[in-house]
């Protein structure tokens, strides 16, 4: 979570996107991290999660992420979520929720993780609220920035 952590406020410096970052992980070794660039490329898909699930597939040379786990700084929204589940990663971890980022002003859909699991009969185990504090540090520094909300 400390790379995802690291990834988050690196993309926070450079203005490229949100408080968020993630990183794979594959036997105990961060295969990529990765930050939200939806600022920088225009795009709202560039969620740290979505990016960093292009960067590991590229360097596994697969499409599936499975023995990995992914480490995100926030609740993955629904469409992180489903492309975790697509990928077949065997995990996902964060820290802070999407309640924490709605509060931020993030246009979040309701629809937790847990839940999506449920409803789509997902595999991908879940670890909530790790690192919490440290996560809700992050979501703290990027508000005194008073940077732009999308």
């Amino acid at each position: 979570m400390f790379a995802a952590i690291d990834a988050a406020y690196s993309g926070i410096v450079r203005n490229e996107g949100g408080p968020f970052g993630a990183a794979v992980v594959k036997n105990d070794r961060i295969i990529v991290v990765a930050h939200n660039t939806v600022l920088k490329s225009n795009d709202a898909t560039c969620h740290a999660e979505v990016n960093a699930i292009h960067a590991a597939s590229k360097k596994l040379k697969r499409w599936n992420l499975k023995g990995c786990t992914i480490y995100s700084t926030t609740e993955p929204c629904p469409m992180c979520f489903s492309a975790i589940h697509w990928a077949q990663a065997d995990a996902v971890v964060w820290g802070t929720e999407i309640p924490d980022v709605q509060r931020l002003g993030f246009n979040e859909l309701t629809i937790p993780a847990p839940r999506m699991k449920k409803i789509g009969k997902s595999r991908v185990r879940l670890k909530r609220l790790f690192m919490r504090r440290e996560c809700l540090e992050l979501l703290e520094d990027w508000r005194m920035l008073n940077a732009q909300t999308y």
